[in-house]
């Protein structure tokens, strides 16, 4: 198996996380963003979005993180990273989803792209941008956490799921663009319960081999 992805990528890294979760081997394949090797034709010729991650298995290529996550839930069940119960599960889907939806996609590298080359805007500006959406973002996280009896350590209960790698990832993100999370307690405590074990760890952008 190998993984097209970027060190720095949120959505790289959350699909990190939950390979490792999951104890899969798989092979490293680094694409520049910086650089905008995820524009080159052979790149593109596997994901014509020109995004990361994409995942190749045999003949098999998938791309989109949510579709690669679950794929990898159902081709390798154990240990599960979502909950048993169908209720449950929505909930989970949803702690990613305020991640992977309302979240991500207004500060990833293409929207601050065009923030900053196209309408011209300063690098001020573009961390209050993506502050307005993170916080936006965690506000509904960090009360649905707090309110949720079934939290345990970790977003659902005492084991690490797929709304973890989510959340982690986020936080990274967060952090990067200098968001203050003291207001967000719960989320805080999650992203240190993972921070201490090694599948988190290792999936950290500064752990990867194309980080400098």
């Amino acid at each position: 198996m190998k993984i097209y992805n970027y060190f720095r990528s949120g959505t790289s890294h959350r699909l990190r996380i939950v390979l490792n979760l999951k104890g899969l081997d798989w092979d490293y394949v680094a694409v520049d963003l910086r650089t905008e090797a995820h524009f080159d034709a052979a790149f593109k010729a596997l994901n014509p979005q020109g995004f990361v991650p994409v995942l190749i298995d045999g003949d098999l290529v998938l791309t989109q993180s949510p579709a690669i996550i679950e794929w990898l839930e159902e081709r390798y069940p154990n240990p599960p990273l979502l909950p048993a119960d169908l209720n449950d599960r929505a909930r989970v889907r949803a702690l990613a989803a305020i991640v992977g939806c309302d979240i991500h996609p207004l500060n990833n590298r293409r929207v601050l792209e065009y923030l900053r080359h196209t309408l011209g805007r300063d690098e001020a500006a573009v961390l209050a941008w993506c502050a307005t959406w993170i916080k936006a973002g965690f506000d509904t996280l960090e009360a649905m956490l707090a309110a949720d009896p079934n939290r345990g350590n970790f977003c659902f209960g005492d084991r690490p799921g797929i709304a973890d790698a989510y959340l982690v990832a986020q936080v990274e993100s967060a952090r990067r663009f200098q968001v203050d999370l003291s207001a967000y307690p719960t989320i805080w405590a999650v992203d240190r319960s993972c921070a201490a074990l090694p599948a988190f760890v290792k999936a950290a952008p500064r752990q990867q081999p194309d980080a400098f």
